[in-house]
């Protein structure tokens, strides 16, 4: 006998036992199967995201996390501002070095004592 065939053999004996009761019987028993089916939890479906924010949510609501996500959102800011800051400087080198490959120098580039020390320095490495 299969678990829903048991369900429905209980279901029918239920049913056949409430014909001798008394109606005010019935009324309070009809009563109190309302109030369980109100009180009863009604599980709802939710997609998997929902899933997990609920999970986060219920699981790292407090200070310590709001303090680790304002420094991690402090550390991705500086990361982002050394990254955007060498890309900057990486430009420039390039400009200059395009520039000393093209021959598009203007001529005092070439008298500039810091130009001199600049291409010792670079030959050296």
């Amino acid at each position: 006998m299969n678990n829903m065939h048991f369900n429905y053999k209980i279901k029918q004996q239920l049913n056949y036992g409430l014909q001798g009761l008394a109606p005010d019987t019935l009324s309070r028993l009809d009563a109190i199967k309302k109030n369980a089916l109100a009180r009863q939890k009604v599980s709802a479906r939710q997609s998997m995201l929902a899933g997990v924010g609920s999970f986060v949510q219920d699981h790292f609501e407090s200070a310590q996390i709001k303090q680790v996500l304002l420094a991690a959102c402090v550390l991705l800011g500086i990361m982002s501002y050394t990254y955007w800051s060498a890309d900057q400087s990486i430009a420039e080198i390039e400009a200059i070095d395009s520039a000393l490959l093209s021959d598009e120098l203007p001529i005092a580039a070439f008298t500039d004592k810091g130009f001199n020390a600049w291409l010792k320095s670079s030959g050296s490495q």
